[in-house]
């Protein structure tokens, strides 16, 4: 063994390199308590992300990517250069960065996601200068000369402010990218945990090669600013591969464009890393165990729906049975599912699919969203012929589900003889743990909330607020995690929904039955310092 490997652990690198990074993109084990078993498995110190943020980087001659995807920083500290490192068994990548640098480093550890952050920040600081300064010919994007504005769009410092700033997003976990042109600049805004927060702004000559460039991307006309545009494209950002759906708006200073980001996840499915209590787990678990029948799940767009039907379908997931899915898109992939993409343009719609995968000898049948009368109609069949049919809805709480089919034009005793059970949902914001608080008046809060809406008070209540701090970005939230209602239809709610059915009377019978709803299980995560009070009741009222 060579000097380079004694002065980086004093014992040969464990040959299972990679299995770190793994173990951390499954989720199972929190990126802080990873960094600090592995710094104590190789006898390295477990720095702190705010104390080397300060230092100056190394980073210049090196590939940007590649210290990204390998989660290396090479910064200047106080006794000579440091690598620090998210995964010290890495040492092929490690030796990589030693070469360049021309010396040994020594090594310390941070998370990955506190190396990730490191990267993005060096990144954001030498792109903004560069998207900030005007390219060549910008005001020929003001022109209506399209092969001019098309040049530019296709030009390296577009491009690469495009590439920079989706892998920004995706690295911050945003949802949706946010630009808007104003009367002096473009606006660029990120939507983090379901909130917008601005990224930056850019000069407004600089507004026209950028949506162009969006334009280019989704395959749309970048001739036409006048009328409103939408399309999608597939992305492939660092190890990620999201699909972009862009949605393409002109206003008074110019078009605004809006990119929703799916990235397509390979991570762990498991219903307690989604949210679910161990009470609502078991009855979703019962309703899956049912032979055949209708679940929904429902909530408004982004409430986090489409994880819940993919931790379902992953559970049902074995070599017995058939499953087939009909998505839009499809952000789970998942081995050993037949898994297809909706094309309304070729005529390839959720109810012409779901026709389809009847003649195909399914067991379990998922379907994204259930938008019509005709995909509901043949939904409901499927269930009553002896498949388990798995759906999302766009209402409001689980009883309201039962309206809304009977709104889409399904008879109520067909609703009663297939509903198996409703899944309600919110996502609510998590704190940040390395910056939440107590609250000292969150016990009374949660005392009157309780009181008012003649809930018991959960046991053990540890109330915490938001604070703010550089690795939850000030926002004192980082993260979120589901609330849930899970409404199994048992024979007094069959008999409800036959009769007529009424989404008050409904809700009162499932609560006797044993159902908390989701304001009861917002509260009881603020309880456990897993959010906070206003946080709950700004999402589920």
């Amino acid at each position: 063994m060579g000097a380079f490997e004694r002065s980086v652990t004093g014992e040969a690198l464990p040959p299972e390199a990679g299995g770190a990074e793994a173990l951390w993109r499954a989720g199972g084990v929190p990126a802080g308590d990873l960094a600090q078993a592995l710094a104590a498995h190789h006898g390295l110190p477990r720095l702190d992300r705010d104390a080397v943020a300060a230092l100056p980087d190394l980073t210049a001659g090196l590939s940007r990517r590649f210290l990204a995807d390998a989660f290396l920083y090479p910064v200047a500290g106080p006794e000579g250069p440091l690598l620090l490192v998210a995964d010290p068994g890495n040492e092929e990548a490690i030796r990589a960065v030693a070469l360049a640098l021309g010396c040994a480093p020594r090594l310390g550890v941070l998370s990955f996601e506190e190396i990730g952050e490191l990267i993005a920040r060096a990144e954001g600081a030498t792109a903004a200068p560069e998207a900030r300064a005007r390219p060549a010919h910008a005001d020929l994007g003001l022109t209506d000369d399209v092969e001019a504005l098309q040049d530019l769009a296709r030009g390296a410092p577009i491009v690469r402010a495009i590439d920079a700033l989706l892998e920004r997003a995706v690295e911050v976990g945003a949802t949706d990218i946010h630009l808007e042109t104003g009367r002096e600049e473009l606006r660029v805004r990120l939507r983090i945990d379901g909130r917008l927060r601005l990224h930056q702004t850019l000069p407004k000559d600089m507004a026209p090669a950028i949506i162009s460039r969006v334009k280019i991307l989704a395959g749309l006309d970048i001739a036409e600013r006048r009328l409103p545009q939408d399309g999608r494209t597939n992305v492939r950002v660092r190890a990620s591969e999201a699909d972009l759906r862009v949605a393409v708006m002109p206003t008074l200073y110019g078009e605004t464009a809006v990119l929703r980001i799916l990235v397509k996840d390979a991570r762990l499915l498991d219903f307690a890393r989604v949210g679910l209590s161990a009470r609502d787990r078991d009855a979703l678990e019962r309703m899956l165990g049912e032979p055949h029948g209708l679940i929904i799940v429902t909530g408004p767009t982004g409430s986090g729906k489409t994880t819940t039907l993919a931790t379902a379908v992953s559970l049902l997931n074995d070599p017995a049975r058939k499953i087939v899915t009909v998505e839009d898109p499809i952000e789970y992939q998942i081995p050993g599912i037949h898994q297809t993409q909706i094309k309304p343009g070729i005529g390839l719609t959720f109810a012409n699919a779901l026709r389809s995968f009847l003649r195909h000898d399914p067991d379990v049948i998922m379907v994204g969203e259930m938008r019509d009368r005709e995909t509901a109609a043949i939904g409901i069949q499927a269930a009553l012929t002896g498949h388990l049919v798995l759906t999302t809805l766009h209402t409001n709480s689980a009883p309201d589900a039962v309206i809304r089919l009977a709104d889409m034009g399904v008879e109520p005793y067909l609703i009663a003889a297939s509903l198996r059970g409703v899944v309600g949902q919110r996502l609510v914001r998590r704190l940040c743990e390395r910056c939440r608080a107590p609250d000292p008046d969150g016990g009374a809060a949660l005392d009157a909330v309780c009181a008012r809406r003649g809930f018991a008070r959960p046991a053990g209540a540890r109330v915490h607020r938001p604070v703010g701090c550089p690795h939850c970005g000030g926002s004192g939230f980082r993260g979120r995690v589901g609330v849930f209602e899970v409404m199994p239809v048992d024979e007094a709610l069959t008999g409800l929904i036959r009769r007529e059915p009424d989404p008050l009377v409904l809700l009162r019978a499932a609560r006797e039955a044993g159902m908390t709803t989701m304001l009861e299980d917002g509260l009881a995560k603020a309880a456990d310092g897993l959010t906070s009070l206003d946080e709950v009741m700004r999402m589920t009222g």
